[in-house]
């Protein structure tokens, strides 16, 4: 399983799988998925040093698989901070995306073997949940610029979609020192003297910090019919907590975009998947999220065990896109199961991490990956 040949075999399903979904099909069902899924952790522990050994830690035995997707060991996304979690020797990734954090030490890495994989699968989502109308936009983007930062994986995706799926005139205004609202303030109104519909994506405080400058100044705009924003998460802030329904009734009133057309995206720097609010749950209270078929996610208990739809519990999620990292990841973030979706309630910043009785420090301690692909 660890030759070339079956390494692209791997991405070619994977590639398969979200061709397929983003020509209007399935994607892929249960039984898929499980393969997929599968054949993926399969690979990740033959060629995983640390994950093979978390994985045993966690009761894998190498002659018996899990019985599907749902037992595939999760790794605590902090794990990314504590080990090199790739398949291949990480000097011959694409990409590498930083997780954040607040000293050098602290933060993660996450490699990418081949930039296709994360293209294909953020492009897809992005087209069907932000751009099913399948409309040119202008990107203001308040996020990292990735000229600048390429390390965000946030800046990669909205440059990615920025040049793709943009009308040439994107700009970015989030910097070191802060929110540029002096010049996304020129942009929109140079996009609304056009008739420019646009697309403000950014973190919610980013777009705090952009409101606050605005409503100061007294500005206010009539955004061309069209546009719409991104908001990417991040509402509980060190220093103050925004809640998400004024954030966006203030975000309609000062850029004129229909709280309607506010879409929350939901994804993570261990994650090249993304969720998005589902179309018909974008109006005041719980907003569903939903996500691509290769992209599927458990709720569980403190002690890593599945608890039944509408049960509050923690985010287990298992990314077909993974494939040069790990598959599945355990997250501190809150929420339950409805229907088809997810809601995201939050954080746990307190809470243990769940799963596997091999903790961080014992994780940091395992060899890094070696390349065997």
């Amino acid at each position: 399983m660890t030759g070339d040949g079956a390494v692209r075999a791997l991405d070619d399903a994977f590639l398969g799988v979200v061709r397929a979904w983003s020509r209007g099909g399935a994607g892929c069902d249960e039984r898929q998925f499980d393969e997929l899924a599968l054949a993926t952790f399969r690979y990740q522990v033959e060629c995983n040093a640390p994950y093979a050994r978390f994985a045993a830690a966690a009761g894998y035995d190498v002659r018996r698989m899990p019985a599907s997707w749902r037992d595939i060991p999760a790794v605590p996304a902090s794990a990314f901070k504590d080990a090199t979690l790739a398949t291949f020797d990480p000097s011959r990734a694409e990409l590498s995306f930083h997780t954040s954090g607040t000293t050098a030490t602290e933060t993660g890495k996450h490699y990418v073997e081949r930039a296709a994989l994360y293209d294909a699968s953020l492009l897809a989502g992005f087209d069907r949940f932000v751009l099913a109308d399948r409309p040119k936009l202008r990107y203001l983007n308040l996020v990292p610029d990735p000229r600048r930062k390429p390390h965000s994986s946030l800046g990669y995706m909205m440059g990615h979609v920025s040049v793709l799926r943009g009308d040439g005139a994107a700009d970015y205004f989030l910097h070191d020192d802060g929110v540029d609202v002096a010049g996304f303030a020129r942009a929109l109104g140079r996009a609304c003297d056009e008739g420019a519909p646009v697309c403000v994506a950014g973190t919610a405080f980013a777009f705090v910090a952009l409101l606050d400058a605005l409503e100061a100044e007294g500005r206010r705009f009539d955004a061309p019919p069209g546009s719409r924003v991104m908001e990417t998460g991040g509402f509980k802030g060190r220093t103050r907590a925004v809640e998400r329904d004024e954030l966006y009734a203030r975000t309609s009133d000062t850029l004129g975009i229909a709280p309607g057309e506010i879409i929350a995206e939901y994804g993570m720097t261990e994650l090249l998947s993304q969720y998005y609010d589902a179309p018909d749950s974008r109006g005041a209270g719980d907003r569903v999220k939903v996500a691509p078929p290769w992209l599927r996610t458990l709720v569980v208990d403190d002690r890593g065990a599945a608890v039944p739809d509408g049960t509050t519990g923690f985010l287990r999620h298992v990314d077909l896109a993974n494939r040069s990292s790990v598959v599945a990841v355990d997250t501190e973030d809150r929420g339950y199961r409805a229907g088809a979706g997810i809601v995201l309630l939050g954080r746990n910043l307190d809470a243990p991490v769940r799963g596997c009785s091999l903790d961080a420090e014992d994780l940091s301690r395992l060899t890094p990956a070696a390349s065997r692909s």
